[in-house]
């Protein structure tokens, strides 16, 4: 019988092993105090998309407030026989005490850009590596996927119906948590419900209808169980045959004679728009102009877009493993990776090359701005900067390609915004808490400033991420050789 789990707010050993035996590197070698700055970016966005969203912050400051190692912790690193006592024991008085800067959960991020910077220790700074990516990555998936889906749904409901064939437990209720963030209208996940406060949603299976000797039956007990919040499955036998007559047969004999009407119906199955389009005319002949078509059966954005080109008459979608899993681009390739490393009171700034052109990296410790136009509210670019560098907004700040620089923009009326905000100082957390209907707000308003060539499904206008004139010059310098790689 396994060992029960004592603890389930320590995730401290939740960590790729060898963030553990780098630490003991660092501990050997005497690097324990040495002072490192790591950023977690992404490369691609999911599905070739034009942005994501941040998701995971809340998640993550709730992970380094927990941070500690347990006694059964150090007695598991013990036995394995890898690591030194004294190394133990600096785990067994492990205190966090790191600089973490994060961009906020809501806003629509780009790659390459810090999205999350830490700085301090770095045994510390290296140990959080896994639970690190593995939250911001993860909510940020499900954000993004959301989007697309609410984006391709012209304004129509989108409910997330995802809680049984998320992969896990964690994955269901942190997944209806992000995709709330990013604008559905709710989840089926009772579980999310309580913990966030998201709005609940769902009527019957199709094993309701079936449990009764007929379709009527079970409508018609359903309406007297919840006359004010009647929707009715119809497709469990004959959409068009028997499902919606009895739906519109429950409606005028039940519920109307209580002063009830029936809200919706929904169809899981079939030519979604020819029974969505055949089903209102019904309806409508019916004098039920107010009862709304509900549809799910496997949706996502891509069937959503061809339902509603082909004129199908739906106001509600019910979205499912497609959005919980994102499960036509199901990762969201987010890194870390170390930027600065401080020896003996310098700060050397560190680089990571590559053959492959979009894994070298940024050097240094680092700010991102989001350059607004002030006439238009509507973003111009982010611009990566050192972090001593400010901006002027009285002057005019000409913007370049960092890979192509004879492509450059100057900037007049313009105001920047810093998007790395601190939440934890020395160790201590200076997170400020929203409430998900802020932070759910909050992401709109931030979609809002995005031009609608950023938004498009198909070759989405590319955001321009910039690095400034001082970076630039740095990262070239460790290109050309003018300042010595660490190899």
């Amino acid at each position: 019988m396994g060992k029960k789990r004592s603890d389930r707010n320590n995730l401290s050993m939740l960590t790729d092993f060898y963030e553990l035996t780098m630490s003991n590197g660092y501990f050997k070698t005497g690097m324990k105090e040495t002072i490192a700055v790591f950023d977690m970016f992404f490369r691609n966005v999911p599905q070739r998309g034009g942005f994501a969203i941040m998701a995971g912050v809340e998640q993550l400051v709730d992970y380094l407030l927990n941070l500690h190692f347990s006694e059964e912790d150090l007695d598991y690193l013990k036995g394995l026989g890898l690591f030194d006592d004294d190394f133990i024991d600096y785990l067994r008085h492990f205190e966090f005490a790191c600089d973490v800067w994060a961009i906020p959960e809501g806003t629509p991020i780009f790659p390459g850009e810090p999205i999350v910077k830490v700085k301090g220790p770095i045994i510390q700074a290296q140990l959080i590596e896994t639970m690190l990516l593995l939250t911001v990555n993860h909510q940020s998936l499900i954000a993004t996927k959301s989007s697309r889906i609410l984006r391709a749904a012209q304004g129509r409901e989108i409910m997330e119906f995802g809680a049984r064939r998320a992969q896990g437990v964690d994955a269901s209720v942190l997944g209806a948590r992000a995709a709330y963030i990013a604008g559905v209208a709710g989840t089926s996940c009772t579980l999310a419900g309580k913990i966030f406060n998201i709005p609940v949603l769902g009527t019957m299976a199709h094993s309701w209808v079936q449990a009764f000797d007929t379709e009527y039956e079970a409508f018609k007990a359903y309406a007297l169980a919840y006359p004010d919040h009647c929707q009715l499955l119809v497709d469990t036998y004959n959409t068009l045959k028997c499902g919606v007559p009895n739906a519109i047969r429950v409606a005028k004999e039940v519920l109307e004679p209580m002063g009830c009407r029936l809200k919706a119906i929904r169809i899981d199955s079939g030519d979604l728009a020819y029974l969505s389009i055949n089903a209102r005319k019904m309806l409508d002949e019916a004098g039920m102009e107010d009862c709304s078509i509900t549809v799910s059966s496997s949706v996502d954005e891509q069937l959503i877009r061809g339902l509603l080109h082909q004129g199908a008459k739906i106001d509600s979608f019910g979205v499912g493993e497609r959005l919980i899993t994102s499960r036509d681009d199901p990762v969201f390739n987010g890194v870390y990776k170390l930027s600065l490393v401080e020896e003996n009171g310098v700060a050397e700034p560190r680089m990571k090359l590559s053959d492959n052109p979009e894994k070298v990296t940024n050097p240094g410790d680092k700010q991102v701005y989001r350059l607004y136009n002030k006439e238009t509210g509507f973003v111009e670019a982010d611009l990566i900067t050192l972090v001593h560098e400010m901006i002027d907004e009285s002057k005019p700040l000409t913007i370049f390609d960092p890979a192509h620089t004879w492509k450059r923009k100057t900037l007049y009326n313009f105001r920047a915004e810093p998007l790395l905000q601190p939440i934890f100082i020395k160790g201590k957390s200076c997170y400020q808490a929203r409430d998900i209907e802020e932070i759910r707000a909050y992401c709109q308003e931030q979609l809002d400033t995005l031009w609608d060539s950023i938004k498009r499904f198909e070759n989405p206008q590319e955001y321009y991420v910039d690095l400034s004139q001082e970076l630039w010059e740095l990262k070239e310098k460790f290109l050309h050789g003018e300042i010595e790689l660490k190899g």
